[in-house]
């Protein structure tokens, strides 16, 4: 049984590969693009049986180069929510997937795809519907035209395939190997260095009806969506599209306190409440960037009924487990 993992050195694929060879798989075809050298540092540790450049691979795959594959996991994608180019966009995340599932079809290989919670937008409701459907950005919509794509073509059951089709409208996720991400990488991420680095965390000031800190977001470790995916994985006869997030909105000051208390953890130090850390100038607020004005989610949350209604009873962490948990993690790290 061979594998194919695109997007292999970032966050989400890395990820999925470290997972599956957990379970002792490790004929994985990696696919990246290490233009950024420093990527291949999420590749030393995992054991895999090829790679190939993003540039070579789906005219390979499209001609049946990699023989019989069972499924693949396409996480490749330009992912930076503030990308302004919408041709690049559009051929890197729409066009390349359409050829992708196409190829995956005729070769009757399944197709497990990241999507995204951008797809919503605005929106107030998490459903897997048009009706909730609203990008603020190229990025959303090159997720969504995809998954409009899969409706079309997979019908109204996602049944009309050759073989599994499933996408994933993944929300916020957070976690190991998301160190290149740069200014995409999460939020706990960043507040782990600005406590290294400043003594404090930052964070956004009051916006759009919501009070400093207290804009929500569905935060979801790695480690859930990995085993999410895999659950999908040993379940070839379902298709469709499902949210992946935790099913519970938080605040940004849940990760923000996560953070500090996890860092003072380290040093035998007890845990602060919200107001004792904000007192103490441990957490501090910052102008809501007007860049970032009508083009920021204030507030996500999956609706999981459909993820659940698969059969798929997975118990997500909440962020100050999974926050600590990373932190932890993070700590560990070589300098």
């Amino acid at each position: 049984m061979r594998l194919i993992v695109t997007g292999a050195a970032g966050f989400i694929g890395s990820n999925i590969i470290r997972g599956l060879n957990a379970r002792g798989i490790t004929n994985i075809v990696a696919v990246d693009h290490l233009k950024a050298g420093d990527k291949f540092k999420n590749l030393v540790d995992l054991q895999i049986e090829d790679y190939v450049d993003k540039a070579n691979f789906y005219d390979l795959f499209a001609n049946a180069h990699y023989g019989a594959v069972e499924a693949i996991f396409h996480e490749g994608a330009c992912s930076d929510t503030m990308e302004h180019d919408g041709v690049y966009m559009m051929q890197n995340n729409y066009e390349r997937t359409c050829q992708l599932h196409a190829s995956a079809q005729a070769q009757g290989t399944r197709l497990l795809y990241a999507s995204s919670a951008a797809t919503y937008g605005n929106a107030t409701t998490f459903i897997e519907d048009p009706l909730y459907e609203k990008p603020l950005n190229v990025y959303g919509y090159s997720k969504l035209l995809f998954d409009q794509r899969m409706r079309k073509l997979c019908g109204p059951q996602w049944n009309l395939n050759t073989a599994q089709v499933v996408g994933f409208r993944y929300f916020n996720v957070y976690g190991p190997q998301e160190q290149h991400k740069a200014r995409m990488a999460s939020v706990a991420y960043h507040q782990h260095h600005q406590f290294l680095d400043q003594g404090r965390v930052k964070l956004f000031g009051g916006h759009a009806g919501y009070a400093a800190g207290e804009q929500m977001r569905d935060f979801v470790h790695v480690l859930d969506v990995v085993a999410v995916n895999l659950w999908f994985f040993d379940h070839p006869g379902l298709s469709g599209l499902f949210n992946l997030g935790s099913g519970r909105a938080q605040p940004f000051n849940d990760v923000a306190l996560s953070v500090v208390n996890s860092h003072r953890a380290q040093t035998g130090q007890s845990a602060l409440s919200l107001a004792q850390a904000v007192n103490q100038e441990l957490i501090e607020y910052i102008d809501f960037p007007v860049s970032l004005r009508g083009k920021y989610q204030s507030f996500t949350q999956a609706n999981l009924d459909k993820l659940r209604a698969a059969g798929c009873e997975h118990a997500f962490m909440d962020v100050q487990t999974g926050v600590r948990q990373y932190i932890g993690h993070l700590l560990s790290q070589p300098s």
